[in-house]
């Protein structure tokens, strides 16, 4: 066994990760696949991926002293950091709980420590995906995964629902790892299962048209002929993971599958009160309940905004009012508008 695979190994166990590994810090295998995504603008309003397109071809232009990659694994489901704020709301399996970019970092600090000690006269930093990395490229060579039709990285026996963290290091590793091959096969389910249809192609996300892009990116309002396909997601999607056999294999009865909820009547009693109380409720208060949360960065705004669509495709009618207090905001009036339509023509 290499070395520094035995280390990996005993590293993951210490910080409540699934696996890990090595890789050089060195130009994206993937590179001209990313620039051609940016390209033809699947990145929409996301214009910081482009800002940063020039350092992610070559980290060595950002963080000259780093030659190498400590990757982690961290998986989500069950949550390791639980903290429901807007529990009764469908939303992502990663955001059920305390930001990422808050344990991950402390976490891998643990793993920095022991490495300082280690190699007192080398330079460590931890890293999420808010640093301008192609980390999926990185986790790759680092066999963490393949890359999944649905874009995402898929390990044949941690499935795909875990988040990556890194150590960029001064240190050289020789990486012995080999990236693991593709076992999605013919298999399309992602691709068929996408309510919007953003998996245009195998491996090609429009994130344009993903609910996760619309419900927490994008700081506009979606167009009509996507609304509808959003079903009741709050903050964020996980049916293209959740219906992978690589995930049902592993994690069985614990997905969720359908594009619409089924709410017993306490559930839907709950998810109205919920919804009630976004749009009541001032930005400030709801930035407070969020706050140390992924909800967080869709921001107040945003997830009033989720609520409206939500309440329009479950056509909460016992919310009226209340979408009708919405009607003359100038943000937000279409989308109420919107709303109150579901309702009409939809009568339940």
């Amino acid at each position: 066994m290499d070395p520094w695979e035995s280390k990996i190994q005993s590293y993951c166990e210490k910080i409540g990760a699934s696996h890990g590994g090595v890789s050089s810090l060195s130009r994206p295998l993937t590179w001209e696949f990313y620039q051609s995504w940016l390209e033809k603008g699947y990145a929409g309003e996301m214009t910081y991926l482009h800002q940063h397109a020039e350092i992610k071809e070559n980290p060595q232009i950002w963080k000259p002293a780093f030659r190498s990659a400590l990757l982690f694994a961290f998986p989500y489901v069950p949550h390791p950091q639980p903290q429901p704020a807007l529990s009764a709301n469908r939303t992502a399996l990663y955001a059920q709980g305390m930001d990422y970019h808050f344990w991950i970092p402390a976490q891998l600090r643990k793993i920095i420590e022991i490495l300082q000690l280690e190699y007192p006269n080398e330079s460590f930093e931890t890293h999420t995906d808010s640093s301008p990395l192609l980390e999926r490229d990185l986790g790759q060579r680092a066999a963490l995964g393949w890359f999944g039709k649905n874009t995402c990285l898929i390990h044949p026996k941690k499935g795909s629902l875990f988040l990556i963290g890194e150590i960029l290091t001064s240190l050289e590793f020789q990486v012995s790892s080999s990236p693991l091959p593709d076992f999605c096969g013919k298999c399309q389910k992602c691709l068929e299962a996408c309510p919007t249809q953003a998996l245009e192609k195998p491996h090609v996300l429009n994130a344009t048209k993903c609910i996760s892009y619309l419900t927490i990116e994008s700081k506009d309002i979606p167009p009509p002929e996507l609304r509808s396909s959003m079903g009741d997601w709050l903050f964020g999607c996980d049916i293209c993971q959740t219906v992978c056999p690589w995930n049902q294999k592993i994690f069985k009865t614990q997905l969720e599958v359908s594009p619409q909820r089924k709410l017993s009547a306490s559930q839907q009693s709950e998810l109205v009160e919920e919804l009630r109380w976004i749009l009541t409720s001032s930005h400030n208060q709801i930035l407070k309940k969020v706050k140390g949360t992924p909800y967080y960065r869709a921001g107040a705004k945003g997830l009033k905004r989720n609520a409206l669509i939500v309440i329009g495709n479950r056509k909460l009618h016992e919310l009226q009012s209340e979408v009708e207090s919405i009607l003359e905001n100038p943000d937000l009036g279409e989308l109420a508008q919107w709303a109150l339509h579901q309702f009409s023509s939809n009568p339940t």
